[in-house]
């Protein structure tokens, strides 16, 4: 079994001026001349962990981590409600990506990251492929509307009862439509009982869906702290109620792009938040890209998932 690499603290970090009154957090580790490569948190609105530090060899790589426009240590915070979220889209995240790279002075960079932030890989290396050397994508994602549908309404199928406590949290004119953005409209409320209750009620959800993986641990997201728990909820919710601002089905259109960026991609089989066919489109897609499908994995991974995503990020690192 490959283990983490030892905790390491950075040895550089700031906050970046990237606009519209937001400042990112930033912090880089590792070797200095190593290869340069950055860790796409998912989410949106997860933030980094000193975790995320541990997957890159800390003698070769030059890793870059930093928290998405108002998560983690970015501000302002998306849990304060008087933060405007209308200068908080896919489209910003890539420019905030891309200004990040310029001001650290890389010319070009790995891509590593899961979940959404497999989203925002693709999305940004669609835009730079010039820019990218490799990517190592776990629990891929594409944030097609039918794969929201899936999550936030389908998933309900193995999980009924903790679907309809859901479905009953959102505002009774959508509970039959646009449930998304009648959670986003509470999160956005001026009353802080109505937004905590709507975030609870998400959160809720998403345990759910991950509670039954083989390696899923009771309550990854409502634990969190209230403040990292109020903004990824209200940031999922922002995100997923525009379908991320993403025109439908454009990243698997557009995988042509990707040509010649050698890709790793990771998934787990028992992936219930998002089946593996979303993978082995993308894989059939990219033909630079490996998919790796984990038997005994879920959205939250396993020890034989950590073992191909280290490989993965070790042998481009030679």
């Amino acid at each position: 079994m490959t283990e983490l690499y030892p905790p390491i603290e950075p040895y550089e970090h700031g906050m970046l001026d990237v606009g519209d009154g937001q400042l990112i957090y930033w912090e880089t580790c590792g070797n200095p001349a190593g290869k340069p490569a950055v860790m796409v948190h998912g989410g949106p609105g997860s933030g980094c962990s000193e975790r995320h530090r541990r997957g890159f060899d800390p003698r070769r790589y030059r890793a870059v981590l930093f928290d998405q426009r108002g998560c983690g240590r970015s501000t302002p915070h998306a849990s304060d409600p008087a933060t405007d979220l209308s200068v908080n889209t896919t489209d910003h995240l890539i420019a905030d990506l891309e200004r990040l790279r310029e001001h650290l002075g890389i010319d070009r960079w790995l891509l590593h990251g899961g979940s959404w932030g497999s989203t925002l890989i693709l999305a940004y290396a669609q835009r730079y492929p010039h820019r990218v050397t490799e990517i190592v994508i776990a629990a891929v994602t594409m944030t097609r509307r039918s794969e929201i549908d899936w999550l936030y309404r389908g998933a309900g199928r193995f999980f009924p009862e903790a679907w309809e406590r859901f479905r009953d949290g959102a505002p009774e004119a959508d509970r039959d439509g646009d449930l998304l953005a009648g959670y986003a409209r509470l999160m956005d409320s001026t009353d802080a009982a109505v937004r905590e209750q709507a975030a609870r009620d998400w959160l809720t959800w998403e345990d759910a869906v991950v509670s039954a993986e083989p390696n899923g641990r009771r309550n990854p997201l409502s634990d969190r702290p209230p403040a990292a728990a109020m903004a990824f909820a209200r940031l999922c919710a922002h995100y997923f109620s525009h379908g991320a601002w993403l025109e439908e089905g454009t990243l698997l259109r557009d995988a042509g792009k990707l040509a010649g960026i050698p890709g790793v991609l990771v998934h787990g089989r028992q992936d219930v938040s998002g089946p593996a066919g979303t993978a082995w489109e993308l894989a059939r897609a990219w033909p630079d890209a490996q998919l790796s499908i984990i038997e005994d994995a879920g959205h939250t991974g396993s020890d034989a998932m950590r073992d191909r995503i280290i490989g993965a990020l070790d042998a481009f690192a030679r």
